[in-house]
């Protein structure tokens, strides 16, 4: 009886054994983790985070007008875009171009397949094109660029083409019907760069570099053209010409980061002349916020349905 009680005993114990050695085992996991958060805390690490900058000071908004097609643009668009520079009140303003239609016998190489499209004249395009500048004009204080687009090269097109490419029955035609002529740009005080004209040092005709930005009324019309605008110019651009809202940014080893936007356009999204093709073009124009060093920030402002999405930021702002 007495050899099963101390059996009985043992086995008892075991437990209690057993409990002793997990408890030491963690006061001494313990101790290493308590050592441990103490050398942590007593380390001289610091996390390199630079002060913040002081950006008050030295800068200004600068909008940016795309594709509007005259007598082809979208009123709602167009509306919505003019409320917002009415409250914006930028100092500069560049367009990109393509602010005259120019259809019918300036568009000779288009065939025209809709009476729809044989409805207005030049005369009415020009009309549309310049209450556009009036109202852009009414609320903007500072200077206004205009870089000429392709569809405004059709009047020069016409004009050597008429004068049979005699220089200066040429000239006499564009003093007449030249762009600066039928905008009255010199009148309103809008530097106007032309197509086939070098500006500002710049090594590509009809672009203009204002700040750390080119600005251009754009060349390729490709599915990633902001892709292909930022790798040839090695450096920020804003275009226009593809209708679609579209932007890229990439980092160089010798440019650092860059990037390229297109902000849309403020035409009819889907003209006659496309038939039953679908377009993904879109409203929107480019709004920049830029610095006295050349530096910027670019958004592309979005207009869906005749809405301007950034009104009710403007509003919240307020």
């Amino acid at each position: 009886m007495v050899g099963k009680k101390r059996v009985k005993a043992v086995a008892n114990a075991t437990p209690a054994a057993d409990a002793k050695k997990r408890i030491a085992a963690l006061e001494k996991q313990l101790a290493a983790c308590t050592k441990q958060l103490k050398q942590t805390r007593a380390s001289k690490f610091k996390l390199a985070i630079g002060k913040p900058q002081n950006l008050k000071g030295g800068q200004h908004c600068r909008v940016v007008i795309p594709d509007s097609h005259g007598c082809v643009i979208d009123p709602k668009a167009a509306a919505a875009f003019l409320n917002d520079l009415a409250t914006i009140n930028p100092a500069e303003v560049v367009m990109l171009g393509d602010h005259l239609e120019c259809g019918g016998f300036l568009a000779q190489h288009h065939t025209l397949g809709y009476i729809a499209q044989t409805a207005y004249t030049f005369a009415d395009d020009v009309i549309a094109a310049n209450q556009f500048l009036d109202s852009i004009a009414a609320n903007v204080s500072g200077p206004i660029t205009y870089i000429e687009g392709n569809h405004e090269r059709r009047i020069e097109n016409w004009i050597t083409t008429q004068t049979v490419k005699n220089k200066k029955d040429a000239v006499y035609l564009a003093e007449m019907f030249g762009v600066s002529q039928v905008l009255h740009l010199e009148k309103r005080g809008i530097r106007l760069i032309k197509q086939g004209r070098f500006y500002d040092g710049v090594k590509l005709p009809s672009t203009i570099r204002l700040g750390n930005c080119y600005f251009t009324h754009g060349s390729s019309t490709a599915q990633h053209a902001a892709s292909v605008h930022v790798k040839k110019f090695g450096g920020n651009v804003v275009y226009g010409h593809t209708h679609r809202a579209d932007s890229y940014i990439i980092r160089q080893v010798k440019a650092g980061t860059i990037g390229a936007w297109s902000p849309g356009c403020l035409c009819k999204l889907q003209p006659l002349w496309q038939h039953t093709n679908p377009t993904d073009w879109s409203h929107g124009y480019g709004l920049q916020m830029v610095r006295s060093n050349g530096e910027f920030l670019h958004v592309n402002v979005p207009i869906v349905d005749g809405k301007s999405l950034l009104s009710p930021l403007i509003a919240e702002l307020k």
